[in-house]
């Protein structure tokens, strides 16, 4: 009986192990995987009753009573009443997905009769699918719960009481075969249980993760939206700006050369003012550039330039630099120019000729100082004004300051950019 073990053990792990796998790449494939496994069992049971049970192991009990040969014969017999309580041990199965618990009860108290009554079942295969599905189908809803583990104990109990009963050996086999196929049904369904859990979760964490992604992305466009907007606000606004000043002053003058002068530098300024337009706009389409790169934004290196302009449309400008210049992160060197362009453009719209520009290169951050005499008559545009607005949310998301104030007829903005950005 010892030299049979490894057969019945390949026997009884074999129908867990498919139907664990049936269970687990489709758990709701309906009736036709309900049937299946219905169908097998019971064939099973037929084939296990038909052949005096498992094979080696109802011949070894024969052949110690002796003269009993012709009992194997009589096992062997099947008969309606064995065939009614395969059916009943078995086919209960196709109603797991209402009851896991009630068609576990129904086919362990079958196969426990059926035992019981001496037909050599051997494994009782249909209670543990049964058992299988009763701990596969757990849920938080329904949790495994120690009136499960009582049942399912008792239930064993009733088998193994059924299968000593009206002998007078103990009924080593039944209770080896049946205990190990209960508990490997009860191991396997619990890990298809934690498998279908885990496959749960990753699917839930790949759903939060792609609307966390999504999220992101959403508000990535936004600030490049606002972002755009202020470029466009500061390189429209200079330019307007500078020609409606060149604009004024050709009119009024008398001297065609002069007047010329002027008209060709609105027409200079129109075309550069166009060409960082498209740079700013073309951001927002999804081309590529002719020679595969874009132009380098604006920054500190054009300030000499930007200040050019200024003085040619009647902007007296200073420019004071204290500190050893350094070199700029793309993100802080541009949003530099900017507030530069936007503060210059204001002091020449509502100032009275003449800026001054400070910069100081000091450990941490670079700050900027503009100054400009104010008329008091001059509205006060502390914390409104589109322009004040941008240069403030570029400064914040830089993780610096702006301060802009009117005081002793002058007005003056401040603003430091940390050198390393947001994270300084």
């Amino acid at each position: 009986m010892l030299r049979a073990a490894p057969l019945r053990s390949a026997v009884l792990v074999s129908p867990t192990t498919t139907a664990q796998r049936l269970f687990a790449t489709r758990p709701r494939s309906g009736w036709l995987v309900d049937v299946t496994i219905a169908a097998a069992a019971l064939a099973g049971s037929l084939a296990l009753i038909s052949h005096g049970g498992v094979p080696g192991s109802t011949a070894d009990e024969v052949a110690r009573v002796g003269d009993h040969r012709e009992a194997l014969a009589d096992l062997a017999d099947l008969d309606s009443l064995g065939v009614a309580l395969s059916v009943c041990a078995s086919v209960p199965l196709v109603a797991w997905r209402w009851s896991p618990i009630a068609v576990f009860a129904v086919t362990a108290g079958a196969s426990a009769l059926l035992v019981g009554l001496g037909y050599p079942l051997g494994i009782p295969l249909g209670a543990a699918a049964a058992l299988y599905l009763l701990a596969a189908s757990r849920d938080e809803g329904t949790p495994w719960t120690r009136r499960t583990t009582a049942v399912a104990l008792l239930l064993f109990g009733a088998y193994a009481v059924a299968a000593g009963a009206g002998r007078d050996t103990f009924p080593a086999s039944e209770l080896l075969h049946g205990g190990v196929a209960f508990a490997l049904a009860w191991f396997a369904g619990d890990r298809t249980r934690l498998r279908r859990e885990h496959i749960a979760e990753l699917k839930e964490r790949a759903a939060r993760a792609e609307r966390e992604a999504e999220h992101e992305r959403r508000l990535a466009v936004a600030e490049e939206r606002a972002r755009i907007a202020r470029d466009l606000h500061d390189a429209a606004g200079h330019a307007a700006n500078v020609i409606a000043v060149r604009a004024g002053a050709a009119r009024m003058r008398r001297d065609p050369e002069r007047s010329q002068a002027a008209l060709e530098m609105i027409e200079e300024i129109a075309r550069q003012t166009a060409a960082e337009i498209d740079g700013i706009v073309g951001t927002l389409r999804d081309q590529s550039y002719p020679n595969g790169a874009a132009d380098a934004p604006l920054g500190l290196a054009s300030l000499d330039t930007l200040i050019a302009r200024h003085s040619a449309a009647g902007l007296h400008v200073t420019v004071a630099n204290q500190g050893l210049p350094r070199p700029l992160e793309n993100a802080t060197d541009q949003a530099a120019y900017r507030i530069l362009q936007e503060a210059l453009t204001n002091a020449a719209r509502h100032g009275t000729g003449a800026a001054r520009v400070e910069l100081a290169f000091v450990e941490a951050a670079l700050e900027l100082t503009i100054s400009n005499p104010a008329p008091r008559a001059g509205l006060s545009r502390r914390n409104g004004g589109h322009g004040l607005i941008g240069m403030r949310e570029r400064a914040v998301l830089l993780g610096g300051s702006f301060e802009a104030e009117r005081a002793n007829g002058a007005f003056r903005v401040r603003v430091r950019l940390p050198y390393g950005g947001p994270n300084m």
